[in-house]
Parts: structure tokens; C-alpha cells; sequence
């Protein structure tokens, strides 16, 4: 060891500097502990409340590292609430489950939010089914205006949208002879989902606004969302849609079973009219739809329900002459036939081998 006193006050210092820029690990695990103790305590209370709801809960979701993540998945359970939100009264402002729903979605847990978004579904499904039934929905009101409020302070109130190259402008890979003369100078950016307003109410001008948000959050999660959920979206899109598609059925080449009566009725049996169908609320639908049908892994019942539901909603364009619902229908139709024929080796970008020249 040196006796240079220099050399000891430079390793001194040099002590201090590392001792003053490490991080100290002790904290970072405890801020995370801490984090995971909160939600699980959220949880824990969540489903402590629910218990009083449904008391056969199973006792292995209580005792769960991660509760909302089990009940999420739990089909029992799942199945219970569902029946529970068919009822004749489900929607009523008192009803202790559109309330419990309502209350967990503001937890602000995101595991939690999952287990809410899991039936949203068949709280819009009924919910939009009900409407022209005109009885009391203040229930289902609630917890649908509880999701739009976040959507809304998520994005600021801000739209979304895409940013698209401009076709009015020369390319970049091809010569011109003279310079394009155009004025036009902005990025062309088509609008996915407009700005959001918070709402405090839900009115008949507001309501497929409101709900089409709640479906773009169930959207952006759905990869997350147990097959039980989606295929639960895609029969209540059969119910909206109102006309029988059976006649577009070799539009994608589907084996599912012929469709019944339950088209002219809601989740509960009971009857419905013609259901409006706006664009704010079908654009959403539509990509919920795509999830369905053209998702990796498919399971294939969710691509029979997913079938049967477009070809309802195509019928239902055709009758109402909507051009955009024809073309976007249309279009799944077409790309679900394509991905059920195993037999399709289809390229788009590979060019056809042929004798004959076409001039």
C-alpha cells in the first residue's frame, strides 16, 4: 500500500463519487414491492366485494398471487357474472354488480380494468339491444361513461389518427418531367377516432360515441381478453345486425351451424327492434371483428361466430345501402375465405405465370 497521502485522498474521493452514482437497489425493489402489495390489496378487496355478489367464488382465486388475473380467467365465474348481466334488471342504477363493475374500473388497477373490460360486451350488447325497450339502464350507463372518461383522459381528449402518403406528390422512385405543381404541402392524416368531450350523461345523440369508445379500449386490450369474451361480442353483433347473412355463407367457405331465431332477440329472449348502426359505432366493431377472424393462433368457434356475425352485418349493409359498412364487410368476408382455404397459397406480391399476353 502507498503512504502517498495524495493517492489516499484519490481513492477517497473516488470512493465517494461511485458510492454517490450507483443506484441503491434496496429502493428500486421496494418501490416495486410496495406497487405489488397495493394492487394486490385492490384485488383482494375487489374480490372480497364480489363474494357478497356471487358466494360460490372459488377459494383459489382468493388465495392467487395475482386474483384479478385468475378471475379473469376463470370460467365458472365468468359465466355466473354473464348470466347475472342477461337478467331483466341488470341495468338498473341499484344493481350491486354494475355498481361493483363500475367501482373496480376505477381502482385505476390495471388487472382490475382488465376483469371489467372482460364483459364489456355483454354490457354494451344488452345494453344498446335495451334501448328502444326503454327501461331503466343507469347501471349500465354508469360503468360504459366510467370507460369513456378514461379513454378521454388518456388521450387528452386528443383523435387519433394515421399518417398517409400523399398521392398528389411525385414519388420518389420514378423521374418526372416537370415538377408537380401543387400547393398542397400538409401530411394527409385520416382520422381513426375523433377528438372526445367529456360527458357527464349519456343521450341518444351521445350513445354510439360513447359506446364506440368503450370498444376502441376493448380493442386496444383484446389481445389480452379470454375467447369466451369475444365470442360473446361477436353473437351480440348478430343480434344488432338483425338480418340473416345465410345467403352470404359462401363468402367465406364457414361450417358453422345454421343460425336461429335468437337474431330477432336480445341476450335475454326478449324481442328487439331495428337497432341504429352509426359509423362512430361500427368502426370499432369492425376491427374487433378482423381481431376475430384473422388473429393468429385462431380458435374455431370464434371464427364461426366471427363468420356468422359479418355475414349478418354484411346483409345489413346491403339493406340499408351503406357504402362504407358494404366495403368493409365485404372485405373481411373476403380475406376470412381466403384464410380458412388451406388450400390458398395466394401471394398478393408474386406475379401470375401465364402463356397468354394480355394486351
Amino acid at each position: 500500500m502507498s503512504n502517498d497521502p495524495s493517492t489516499s485522498t484519490l481513492e477517497d474521493y473516488q470512493d465517494t463519487i461511485n458510492s454517490t452514482i450507483t443506484p441503491t437497489p434496496t429502493t428500486t425493489t421496494s418501490a416495486s414491492a410496495s406497487s405489488h402489495n397495493s394492487s394486490l390489496s385492490k384485488s383482494q378487496s375487489a374480490i372480497q366485494s364480489l363474494s357478497t355478489i356471487l358466494p360460490s367464488l372459488p377459494p383459489s382465486i382468493s388465495s392467487s398471487s395475482n386474483p384479478a388475473r385468475s378471475l379473469l380467467h376463470d370460467h365458472h365465474t365468468a359465466s355466473h357474472i354473464s348470466s347475472l348481466l342477461r337478467q331483466p334488471d341488470s341495468g338498473a342504477g341499484d344493481n350491486n354488480l354494475c355498481r361493483w363493475l363500475y367501482d373496480t374500473f376505477q381502482s385505476s388497477d390495471p388487472d382490475l380494468q382488465l376483469l371489467v373490460l372482460r364483459f364489456l360486451p355483454i354490457i354494451a350488447g344488452i345494453y344498446i339491444s335495451r334501448v328502444a325497450l326503454r327501461v331503466p339502464l343507469a347501471g349500465f350507463e354508469a360503468v360504459l361513461l366510467a370507460l369513456y372518461a378514461h379513454e378521454t383522459a388518456t388521450r387528452s381528449g386528443h383523435s387519433i389518427t394515421v399518417s398517409v402518403p400523399d398521392l398528389s406528390h411525385p414519388s420518389l422512385y420514378h423521374e418526372t418531367k416537370a415538377p408537380t405543381k401543387n400547393n398542397s404541402t400538409g401530411l394527409n392524416l385520416p382520422v381513426i377516432s375523433s377528438s372526445l368531450e367529456p360527458y357527464g350523461t349519456v343521450r341518444s345523440t351521445r350513445r354510439a360515441r360513447i359506446v364506440g369508445v368503450a370498444l376502441e379500449l376493448y380493442y386496444s386490450k383484446i389481445h389480452e381478453m379470454p375467447v369466451q369474451s369475444k365470442i360473446e361480442f361477436c353473437e351480440f353483433c348478430s343480434v344488432w345486425a338483425g338480418q340473416d347473412g345465410e345467403m352470404y355463407k359462401e363468402m367465406t367457405g364457414s361450417s358453422c351451424s345454421s343460425r336461429s331465431e335468437r337474431k330477432e332477440e336480445d341476450g335475454n329472449g326478449e324481442k328487439v327492434g331495428s337497432i341504429p348502426l352509426p359509423w362512430e359505432l361500427m368502426q370499432p366493431v369492425f376491427r374487433i371483428l378482423g381481431h376475430c377472424l384473422l388473429c393468429p393462433n385462431q380458435n374455431k368457434e370464434l371464427v364461426d361466430k366471427g363468420s356468422e356475425a359479418c355475414r349478418s352485418l354484411y346483409a345489413r349493409s346491403m339493406h340499408d345501402i351503406d357504402p362504407k359498412a358494404i366495403l368493409a364487410t365485404g372485405s373481411l368476408l373476403r380475406l376470412t375465405k381466403q384464410a380458412l382455404d388451406s388450400n390458398d397459397e395466394f401471394d398478393p406480391t408474386e406475379i401470375p405465370k401465364s402463356r397468354v399476353i394480355s394486351v
